[in-house]
């Protein structure tokens, strides 16, 4: 495994990794990298958004449902690994779900960190990708619990002071944060508009600041353009098909429209001379990209 570059992907919920990503990860698994998923929760308090599987016994069953549609997601996306933190979803702000103990957000922060570590210093990736800390788009507490253990474990996997029961010491490379371009956004509006065909991002989407001056690497995702689509849809309970939101535009149109999934650099322990096209620049060799 050392001698494979790997790439390891902290999530908060079942379809994290299905919108967040995905063409990354598949491109870098087709070019022989290992990819590794960590899904924190298993998304029990999300909304079931597809009125065709609103039925009792997928409620019933809503967390086998949910990890049969991230196996499938994983599938789709290509990733070598789904690890499963266990941890039960801390649902939205406020909700009567942030107080079950057996919350990701409830948990005391030293154990999930730990429990990160130990995964990290098992799988050993050059690079880890993760949330950024401003979530105030989406402040769920699992995404801000998600942010803070990533940004520990990145550093504590490499002290061999640092939780000894969890493997050996290991140091990743990279740091990487998910970045979102309010480009994409307001060029998807205006290819509705176009299109003749009602948008769904109104004024507050269009004002909403987004992360393009902090932007170090952008992944080209020509050839994996419909990978997000496709692993959207294997999340059944959490997308609805005829959304205008995921799929308003048809595929062909909406492959054109900004081909790329931006990341945000937050720690480099290697040299690195933003802005980069491939996350493992200064880790291999440019030959071997």
């Amino acid at each position: 495994m050392d001698d494979q570059p790997c790439i390891l992907s902290v999530h908060a919920h079942p379809d994290d990794e299905a919108s967040k990503g995905a063409g990354t990860i598949a491109k870098y698994h087709a070019a022989g990298v290992r990819t590794v998923l960590v899904t924190c929760t298993g998304g029990e308090e999300g909304d079931i958004l597809n009125p065709v599987m609103d039925t009792p016994e997928v409620r019933a069953d809503i967390t086998g449902v949910r990890r049969r549609e991230l196996d499938r997601a994983a599938e789709i996306i290509g990733y070598d690994e789904v690890v499963l933190l266990g941890y039960r979803d801390s649902g939205m702000p406020g909700s009567k779900a942030n107080s079950d103990p057996r919350a990701f957000a409830a948990r005391p922060l030293e154990e999930t960190i730990e429990r990160l570590v130990a995964e990290i210093r098992r799988v050993r990736p050059q690079v880890v990708i993760t949330y950024g800390d401003d979530q105030e788009r989406y402040p769920h507490p699992d995404h801000i619990r998600v942010h803070e253990i990533s940004v520990a474990a990145f550093d504590a996997s490499g002290d061999a002071g640092a939780f000894p029961r969890a493997h050996k010491e290991y140091q990743p490379s990279k740091d990487v944060l998910l970045g979102l371009v309010a480009a994409r956004v307001v060029a998807t509006h205006a290819k509705f508009l176009e299109l003749g065909l009602e948008s769904p991002f109104d004024e507050s989407w269009l004002e909403r600041p987004g992360d393009d001056d902090k932007i170090t690497t952008s992944i080209d995702l020509t050839g994996f353009e419909d990978v997000r689509r496709l692993a959207l849809l294997a999340h059944a309970t959490q997308v609805d098909p005829t959304s205008k939101y995921w799929f308003g535009l048809p595929p062909e149109i909406l492959r054109t429209i900004h081909p790329y999934d931006d990341y945000i650099l937050a720690r480099s322990l290697v040299d690195t001379d933003p802005p980069e096209d491939d996350l493992f620049a200064g880790v291999r060799p440019s030959s071997s990209r």
